[in-house]
């Protein structure tokens, strides 16, 4: 018999081993961002909107306020603006005490007006696509390495969600990443968002993106980055590239997004939703969002690619980056929806607060 605990009470049972302490622990830079406080080009503006931006911390704090255990790891100058970053973020639920403060290197800084990134690197011609300027390099995220990221602080989640925009940031962060995505025993199942912003890659090979989504489970492309990136045009060819993800998210905009997975199933595809677009801001962080959640819950796939449409569809209907996700449970029954009136639904600014 197991010894008695002090006191001659029986002892239990053991205890079972503890699980990851958080669901996702989500990676990257986060900047500050200005936007327009009114329409018209950055050189027109004479007053901004402050918010922050960062596509790794856009899911975390989207799967916190959709009820998850959610860490974001990143580093910030030792400035005010880094005291917003951290403010902002741990505000919406996420835990940033592995964030780390540089004295030395600054905060980024951004500014956009809206509309759609371009993937060609021309300079915007009208308001269909967005100007973005940046201001981040030798910013304090552009530090990040394998010696200055606590590597059991990124393992100590179910997942670990990365995106292709941190092994742009420098020398370090792409070794930081390679690191984090090699095989290792314990390691996380990981979320790879190629994210190609082709300012990032100039002179630089984006086949680096191919070989690190190819060493990931979840893997999340845009059709049009796919054929920016790699010249990849037709999906059948993009899955033969990355055969090794489990899952592979192809989203190609009003279109929908379609899974390719390893069940031999064949691909799911289900059609985007009807949206009144206010602003495309952060819609393919919400996306990435809405899928991991309902992936943490064991959904079935088609359930996981209408949930992520569901969070990029209240992304679209505010502005900024970041959006109140809907309920669970107004998430739930419109997923359930049969395929017909999930053609029918039309989504507004608002609908996140309104009962399904």
């Amino acid at each position: 018999m197991p010894p008695a605990p002090p006191g001659g009470a029986p002892a239990g049972p053991p205890a079972e081993p503890a699980g990851p302490p958080f669901d996702v622990v989500c990676l990257g830079e986060t900047m500050v961002a200005f936007r327009p406080a009114g329409p018209g080009r950055l050189a027109d503006a004479p007053v901004f909107v402050r918010g922050i931006g960062g596509a790794e911390s856009n899911v975390a704090c989207l799967l916190a306020r959709a009820g998850h255990a959610v860490r974001w790891i990143g580093r910030v100058g030792a400035d005010g603006f880094g005291d917003h970053v951290l403010a902002e973020i741990a505000a919406r639920g996420v835990d940033v005490s592995a964030v780390r403060r540089d004295p030395h290197r600054p905060t980024g800084v951004y500014f956009r007006t809206d509309g759609e990134r371009s993937t060609t690197g021309e300079r915007p011609t009208d308001r269909a696509l967005a100007e973005v300027l940046y201001h981040r390099a030798g910013s304090a995220a552009s530090a990040m390495s394998p010696e200055t990221v606590d590597r059991a602080a990124a393992d100590a989640g179910r997942v670990l969600h990365l995106s292709g925009i941190t092994p742009a940031l420098s020398a370090g962060c792409r070794a930081l990443v390679q690191e984090l995505t090699a095989p290792r025993p314990g390691r996380p199942l990981l979320s790879f968002d190629v994210n190609y912003r082709v300012g990032l890659w100039k002179g630089r090979d984006p086949a680096l993106l191919l070989d690190l989504a190819r060493r990931c489970d979840l893997v999340f492309v845009g059709a049009d980055e796919a054929r920016a990136a790699w010249g990849i045009e037709d999906p059948e060819a993009l899955r033969a590239a990355l055969p090794e993800p489990s899952v592979l998210v192809v989203k190609d905009g009003g279109r929908g997004a379609t899974a390719h997975t390893v069940d031999g199933a064949g691909p799911v595809h289900v059609p985007a939703l009807s949206v009144e677009v206010v602003g495309p801001v952060g819609a393919g962080d919400a996306f990435a969002a809405g899928f991991l959640s309902a992936t943490l819950r064991g959904l079935p796939v088609r359930a996981r690619l209408r949930h992520g449409h569901l969070m990029a569809a209240a992304a679209l209907t505010v502005p900024g980056d970041l959006a109140e996700p809907p309920g669970r449970h107004t998430a739930d029954e419109l997923a359930a929806l049969d395929d017909r009136a999930w053609g029918r639904l039309r989504l507004g600014p608002g609908w996140t607060t309104r009962k399904a």
